[in-house]
């Protein structure tokens, strides 16, 4: 293959990027210093004596032809080779010592040397080392002058937006790409038509919410959600995380909010995306940071800018976040992020659609029902069964099919639920433990009507566990009742209890099977009103808003010794 010399061609060398850095230009100086330093040697060989050795040598006849270099030194050729530091040398030269007096040119004719002068010439190489100095401090200051109009994140550019922007030329997103989210899709369609014509709203004196809210866990399409609104409208699309509008200098993030807003005015209609905008978008009040720190002037400038949209603007902002109960009450209110989109997690058809995307470039096998697959993943997000489909894929691989089978989706599904097999000796009696705590989980789920049917039971360590029991709920549910939850405690605990029927003794192995039990009874009792004792009412914790401060000023809501009874 021929060698290609463009820039960024073939994985070559960037010369075009490379001749812009300093460094460039220090090497382009540094290198003909270097060589005409090294040709220019032309007496590197000739030995320097002191005034004293020279005036001996004339007083003893000993010299044929001095040159003197006004100003500089004095170069003499001798009758007679003379030893310096154990070589016989008839050239040497000598510094002068002030100028040539009268007397030194009378004993140098009396001498019947040959006497000749010439002007001292400052060598190239000592010009270029005595300016080099400027030449690097003017590289330098323009260095940082060409950093500070490139903006972005370069020097002195802290306040310059560092959103990406995506055009017509960026690959599109569209809705053919989401799958299971479908009322989402509705949500947002009016928001793709008033991009697409903003007169056809604003004439008839209609205005579109400013701002859309996407509300989901993580992973379940929302920033995918945003681009693919930006590439069915056919509009450009700034992209940013609320983490990047903070910084360690004081008023950047409120100049990188201002800028953000002044490129998508100049680039209108167009979508404004922030990412985790609960990073910037917290409750302000008595939290542990303080009420003016940088976060709140980051917001107060968002807040700001949002208000100042003009009708004739067809700019809109839209956001992302996990934890709509953090945000800011202003940030929710309407003229703002008055329409909020929320995207659950998807059903078991939504999880069958966004399987067949996942696996459009992945060759299955005919034993494969991407249905059944759905059916298996009650819970799963987008990300997960995109996680789901690539682990099945690189199992495939590992047995060195050319497709993926049904028994791949099942071990790439453990492995995103329970963690990668771990290769662990364990001894005959932790086997029978964990064989019979295992045992004790799938007898209670198999007698009890309110448990999800048993699906498979393991004692190979995976993850953190040592064994695991799976339930495969036949459907998608919402809601769950009393009866329920009793039962699953039950079988929470069924482990516990088949050690100690058989052991005569508990073992550690129960630790997250307590831990569960404990919060579901806790949210019964203090959450969803399911105690007689303490009755239909719901206490808050004061664990729901860690750091936020809200819990410093608000008082509690029951007693010690409604808590006590709460804990009993």
């Amino acid at each position: 293959m021929p060698n290609n010399p463009s820039p960024n061609k073939g994985g070559g060398f960037n010369w075009g990027k490379f001749s812009k850095t300093l460094a460039f230009w220090v090497l382009i100086i540094l290198i003909p210093v270097t060589f005409v330093t090294l040709t220019s040697r032309g007496n590197a060989d000739t030995p320097v004596l002191t005034w004293t050795q020279y005036d001996r040598e004339l007083t003893r006849g000993n010299l044929k032809k001095v040159i003197v270099v006004e100003g500089r030194e004095v170069q003499v050729e001798t009758k007679q080779p003379i030893s310096v530091d154990g070589k016989d040398v008839t050239r040497f030269s000598a510094a002068l010592v002030g100028d040539i007096t009268e007397e030194d040119k009378k004993a140098l004719r009396n001498a019947g040397v040959d006497v000749s002068a010439k002007q001292a010439r400052t060598s190239i190489a000592s010009v270029l080392i005595n300016i080099l100095p400027y030449v690097l401090l003017f590289g330098f200051w323009l260095f940082l002058f060409r950093q500070m109009q490139a903006g972005g994140a370069k020097a002195f550019s802290f306040g310059k937006s560092k959103a990406k922007l995506l055009t017509g030329d960026t690959p599109k997103v569209t809705f053919a790409d989401v799958a299971g989210a479908d009322e989402a899709k509705v949500e947002l369609q009016e928001i793709i038509e008033f991009l697409k014509d903003p007169q056809k709203f604003t004439k008839l004196g209609g205005r579109l919410p400013k701002g859309a809210l996407l509300v989901g866990p993580p992973g379940t399409g929302k920033t995918l959600l945003a681009r693919a609104v930006a590439g069915e409208a056919g509009r450009p699309f700034f992209s940013m995380s609320g983490s990047d509008f903070v910084e360690m200098f004081v008023g950047v993030g409120a100049s990188r909010v201002r800028d953000l807003f002044q490129q998508a005015r100049e680039n209108s209609p167009c979508i404004i995306f922030v990412d985790e905008i609960d990073a910037v978008g917290r409750v302000r009040g008595a939290g542990l940071g303080g009420g003016h720190d940088e976060r709140e002037q980051t917001l107060n400038q968002i807040l700001s800018e949002m208000d100042g949209f003009s009708p004739t603007e067809a700019v809109i902002v839209m956001a992302a976040t996990n934890r709509p109960d953090v945000l800011d009450p202003a940030l929710l209110r309407p003229g703002r992020f008055d329409r909020h989109v929320s995207i659950d997690r998807p059903t078991k058809e939504g999880r069958k659609q966004i399987l067949k995307i996942h696996v459009r470039k992945v060759p299955l096998a005919d034993d494969v029902d991407l249905g059944e697959v759905a059916a298996s993943t009650i819970g799963f997000t987008g990300a997960e069964l995109k996680n789901l489909v690539n682990e099945a894929a690189l199992n495939a691989v590992r047995g060195e099919r050319t497709a993926v089978i049904r028994d791949d989706f099942e071990v790439a599904r453990d492995r995103v639920l329970m963690g990668a097999k771990r290769e662990e000796i364990l001894t005959e009696h932790e086997k029978a433990m964990t064989a019979y705590h295992e045992a004790g989980h799938a007898l209670i789920a198999w007698f009890l009507p309110d448990v999800d049917p048993v699906h498979k039971v393991t004692i190979i360590p995976r993850g953190r566990a040592l064994g695991v029991t799976q339930l495969l709920p036949e459907e998608d549910r919402y809601h769950y009742g009393e009866k329920r939850m009793h039962a699953q405690m039950e079988m929470m605990l069924g482990g516990r209890a088949a050690e100690k029927l058989v052991f005569d003794e508990y073992s550690a192995g129960a630790e997250d099977d307590l831990k569960r039990a404990t919060s579901l009874a806790r949210r019964m009792v203090s959450h969803w009103g399911m105690s007689e004792k303490i009755g239909p009412v719901a206490f808050r914790q004061g664990e729901d808003h860690p750091f936020l401060g809200k819990e410093l000023h608000e008082a509690r809501e029951f007693s010690e010794e409604t808590a006590h009874t709460i804990d009993l």
